[in-house]
């Protein structure tokens, strides 16, 4: 909403929105996008994905190639959406190119960090939010990788005012004496009510510090990667890239007398075995048309005991399904 009044010079909300609004995203970014783009007016065919590496990071020069072509044909370049982490792969877009390239031609540029943000609170990984200080808004999940219960989202935004002048409407009945001297947080989102979801939070904080946050997101990334060395031991499993943080993605290792197609529907068989049995539960993306399993280590009281049993659990399930090739 805030890229889309920046972009209209604040006429959508009166006037409706215009179709020549753009928005650009990677090939792998969140689904959540498209409905967004959808939710606020702007319309899903205005939503431009733009090619991926090898690595599956949004391509900056491709970006910049297509802001030009639309500039071009008389559409209006909206906002650019850059994951810190994409939602099938944890992929980090190289924020700061495209950073440079938001700045040049004057676009709002969104970051979607949602789970992957988390891992900020960490030196280490701060790299990847190089450029953040071109970023306009930020937003991160402490529901998804910070112990809190959900629902429980952040949301940054550089120049508050512009947020509050879309959002706000002030009736007589809302006037009240203390306007201008505190925060109306009534004006600082869609509704008028807020749920205190800023006091759960703060007694995760609290009950950890800084450091029992530190540690505990350090202790899954080290389980992921023990994990990532187990599950390759043997003639059974393959790892489909590198882990990334605390995300791993893997598949059967492939027999040369299967075809690709035949291949995702081993793991897929292999997945729907391990769900069913009630004793992990893992979802799936596909990584360039390869059906992936994706081992994400993030319960708040894991420990390694437990990943040893799901990497038991996958491997007497991978032997059922490869040596039972006709049915699930």
């Amino acid at each position: 909403m805030c890229a889309r009044e920046v972009a209209s010079k604040f006429r959508s909300n009166d006037n409706g929105v215009q179709n020549t609004l753009r928005v650009y995203c990677s090939e792998e970014a969140y689904s959540s996008i498209e409905k967004a783009v959808g939710v606020v007016g702007i319309g899903r065919n205005n939503l431009v994905r733009i090619p991926c590496d090898a690595h599956l990071r949004i391509q900056p020069k491709e970006l910049k190639r297509q802001i030009e072509q639309d500039i071009a044909q008389r559409y209006v370049p909206c906002c650019v959406v850059a994951a810190l982490g994409t939602t099938g792969t944890l992929a980090i877009d190289p924020l700061e190119a495209v950073a440079k390239i938001c700045k040049r031609f004057g676009v709002w540029l969104h970051v979607d960090a949602a789970y992957a943000g988390i891992s900020l609170l960490l030196p280490e990984y701060r790299y990847m939010a190089k450029g953040i200080e071109e970023v306009d808004s930020f937003v991160t999940n402490p529901h998804k990788w910070m112990f809190t219960n959900f629902d429980c989202s952040l949301y940054f935004v550089k120049n508050p005012d512009i947020l509050t002048r879309i959002c706000e409407v002030l009736p007589e009945y809302l006037k009240t004496k203390t306007r201008g001297f505190v925060n109306d947080y009534r004006d600082w989102g869609i509704p008028l009510g807020r749920r205190f979801r800023a006091l759960k939070l703060w007694f995760v904080i609290r009950s950890y510090g800084i450091r029992g946050l530190q540690n505990t997101i350090r202790k899954h990334i080290n389980l992921t990667r023990y994990f990532a060395d187990e599950i390759i031991k043997g003639n059974r499993f393959e790892l489909l890239g590198d882990p990334v943080l605390n995300l791993c993605c893997f598949g059967l290792k492939p027999n040369e007398s299967w075809s690709q197609e035949y291949m995702n529907e081993r793991n897929a068989a292999l997945l729907y075995r391990v769900n069913q049995s009630g004793k992990l539960y893992l979802s799936h993306t596909k990584i360039r048309d390869k059906y992936a399993l994706r081992m994400v280590i993030g319960q708040t009281y894991v420990e390694k005991k437990h990943v040893r049993k799901a990497l038991d659990e996958l491997l007497m399930h991978a032997d059922h399904v490869v040596s039972n090739e006709s049915g699930a």
